[in-house]
């Protein structure tokens, strides 16, 4: 019989690599409690060293995002400021 593929969410993963670093319980004693193979702790244990500078890093991102929202706020802003002015003719007569 096929077992289906379990899939762990990243918060999970990151918990029991954690874990796994700290070294109070042991790989085996890890993978039992946690119903996973070995091998797999292992693998999240070393993807975590590797890449826990990444946490440090700038993001690189986020400027472009805000002057894209920016952009678009200043857009809106005078569209409504031209609405407004035309509305205020408009009642002024």
């Amino acid at each position: 019989m096929k077992s289906t593929r379990r899939i762990h969410n990243p918060e999970f993963k990151a918990k029991v690599a954690l874990a796994a670093i700290r070294g109070e319980k042991t790989i085996a004693d890890l993978a039992a409690e946690h119903g996973i193979h070995g091998h797999q702790i292992q693998s999240w244990k070393k993807t975590l060293l590797d890449h826990a500078s990444s946490v440090f890093e700038k993001p690189h991102g986020k400027p472009q995002d805000k002057s894209e929202d920016s952009a678009e706020l200043l857009k809106k802003i005078g569209q409504l400021t031209i609405e407004k002015d035309f509305l205020a003719r408009r009642l002024g007569r």
